[in-house]
């Protein structure tokens, strides 16, 4: 069951602060790892073969993105805000956030710093920049009220192996545990809402999460929240454990086609509306590029397993939102 809402959603308080396992319980051996994925990297794929190999396997350079950058800093804001006490999550305490954590982005890559020109063009778009950002910490509260909120985690880094070998993992922007015991998986997003018709694909990521999380600790979660702060609206999903099956099954079929492209060496392009914002356009065959030779490694081509850890470091880590 999917709700699509503007604004004014249920608050599910848990009982818990952040820091702390969602589920505790002894570790269990798996099987052998033959290989890892992530939502963004089986996105990646979905969205484009070629574009998987660019990012895993050659490992390229990608520019930063505004976008992108404007959705790291919000992230950040909004992880930050639950530091405070619960009283002092208002909307002006998460404004001020903003400047500290550019700052501590910019530490971080520096490279964030030539997003804009030194001129006055650059300095009026900056601006521009940050007040679409400071507008979607702003939109956040219209969605929910933090001060009635202490999520269980927040920047979750999660992992468990399927039956196969294959390797699941990511980050989840936020858990809510209710005193029921019931798990809310909450996602920000910085772009808006998707057509009713593309909701589907906004909901794998949360459900590959899903999937992990029921993996790890045999419970499937209650409720897959997705809060789009582009427009405000608030995107729920209810799963359940025939919708996990689906997903893992699906995950192990985007695993084949990555093993089968990497064992034919045949990574073939996939054009869609998302070209022009492709960093790789210029190397595409399909816009008349060429792509670099694959990496010639000793005794085997790397796995997506040895290099998808290289491709998702960086304190601006991808994001799902564009």
């Amino acid at each position: 069951m999917t709700t699509t809402e503007a604004g004014g959603g249920v608050s599910v308080p848990s009982p818990r602060g952040g820091g702390g396992p969602v589920v505790e319980g002894p570790v269990v051996e798996g099987p052998v790892v033959v290989g890892s994925l992530s939502p963004s990297r089986a996105g990646d794929f979905m969205t484009c073969p070629l574009l998987y190999r660019f990012r895993v396997i050659d490992r390229l350079s990608e520019r930063p993105s505004p976008a992108a950058a404007r959705g790291t800093l919000v992230h950040a804001v909004l992880e930050r805000l639950y530091d405070l006490p619960a009283g002092g999550r208002t909307v002006g305490a998460a404004l001020e956030l903003l400047g500290p954590q550019w700052e501590r982005l910019l530490s971080a890559e520096p490279e964030l710093a030539g997003l804009f020109g030194e001129d006055e063009a650059g300095e009026a778009e900056r601006a521009e920049w940050l007040a679409q950002a400071e507008r979607m910490v702003e939109r956040y509260f219209t969605l929910e009220d933090p001060r009635r909120l202490e999520p269980a985690e927040r920047e979750l880094f999660v992992e468990t192996v399927l039956d196969s070998g294959l390797k699941l993992r990511g980050y989840i922007d936020r858990v809510d545990v209710a005193p029921s015991g019931d798990v809310r998986i909450v996602d920000y997003k910085t772009g808006t809402a998707p057509r009713a018709d593309f909701e589907a694909r906004a909901l794998f990521q949360m459900k590959f999460y899903a999937l992990v999380l029921w993996r790890l600790h045999g419970r499937v979660p209650r409720l897959l929240q997705l809060m789009y702060l582009g427009n405000g609206e608030v995107l729920r999903y209810e799963p359940e454990e025939r919708d996990l099956r689906a997903t893992e099954r699906k995950v192990e079929a985007l695993w084949q086609a990555i093993r089968r492209a990497m064992d034919s060496g045949e990574w073939r392009p996939r054009t869609s509306r998302l070209c022009d914002w492709c960093d790789h356009k210029e190397r595409c065959p399909e816009f008349g590029g060429t792509p670099p030779p694959l990496p010639v490694v000793p005794v085997r081509r790397p796995s997506p397993a040895d290099l998808e850890g290289a491709a998702q470091g960086g304190a601006a880590r991808e994001r799902d939102d564009l």
